[in-house]
């Protein structure tokens, strides 16, 4: 039986990547400056741009995937004979697993036969896009839909997710973090965080200057990686990828790690974490 795999724009992979493992990608809505614009690799408005607007005070909202819209997107592919496993933004910081949840039902009642599996990553950017390459890989090595849909239930909770804001505003606007974790934050203070095994975003400790925040990120992988040598490293970045460098080249001295795969957050991950945020991803033994 042959199956599809999609995702949403939060996973924040770039679009050669898409293409190159047949990955369908759904973008997010976002709005800055009174204007829409889809989360589509930069092409209605570059990252830099993008990042250049919240810099100068610009405020940005953004939007769910309804259920419309998946089943827009799911049912050609269905009705062309194709089954499909969705692999969905955290559902602790979005109610968009929950529109396609609603579209599987109408579109699998609409095609019988058919099977539409939504798995909630419970992570978010490129630890939602890690998730990702490990379904497509799974794909590709012949795992059923429903193999693989269980393989990433079962392993989800294995994707460490580390990151530091450059600070904690944009993150307390959105309701990502309480106000009681903003109180105290200096300038000189970066904020380290993780995705906790809900899909939340948790504060964890407060580092002394950009470059200690930075080297926090990799400690936390040297604590709990799974046999780092052999794996496969995200890192996505607000705008900075002079810093995600530094990241990627620490991870090299240490492990050896060639297939270290860097990108840009995208707008609406990025209306929360705020220009400059460096974020580390890879498989450890717990979150």
């Amino acid at each position: 039986m042959l199956y599809r795999v999609f995702t949403d724009s939060c996973s924040d992979l770039c679009q050669d990547y898409a293409k190159e493992r047949a990955l369908g990608v759904i973008p997010m809505l976002y709005r800055i400056e009174d204007k829409e614009y889809q989360d589509d690799y930069g092409a209605s408005m570059s990252y830099h741009d993008f990042y250049e607007k919240l810099r100068a005070g610009g405020s940005c909202t953004t939007a769910q995937i309804n259920a419309a819209e998946f089943e827009r997107v799911f049912a050609p592919v269905m009705e062309g004979g194709e089954d499909i496993l969705y692999i969905a933004f955290s559902s602790a910081l979005s109610g968009t697993v929950q529109s396609a949840r609603i579209a599987a039902q109408e579109l699998e009642a609409r095609y019988p036969g058919r099977r539409l599996a939504v798995v909630d990553s419970k992570c978010a950017s490129m630890g939602e896009g890690l998730l990702v390459h490990y379904a497509l890989n799974n794909r590709d090595a012949g795992m059923t839909l429903e193999e693989n849909a269980a393989w990433l239930e079962e392993n989800r909770g294995k994707v460490c997710h580390w990151f530091t804001v450059f600070d904690l505003n944009h993150l307390r606007r959105g309701g990502r973090v309480s106000a009681a974790a903003f109180l105290g934050t200096m300038l000189s203070i970066k904020p380290v965080l993780h995705v906790d095994d809900e899909g939340r975003l948790i504060p964890m400790e407060k580092a002394k200057g950009r470059a200690r925040s930075i080297r926090a990120l990799f400690e936390h992988m040297k604590s709990t990686a799974i046999q780092p040598e052999g794996q496969t490293v995200f890192i996505s970045h607000g705008d900075s990828e002079s810093d995600a460098r530094l990241l990627a080249d620490m991870i090299r001295a240490q492990w050896g790690i060639e297939d270290i795969r860097m990108n840009y957050i995208g707008p609406v991950i990025g209306a929360h974490s705020g220009p400059d945020t460096i974020a580390l991803f890879f498989l450890g033994d717990k979150r």
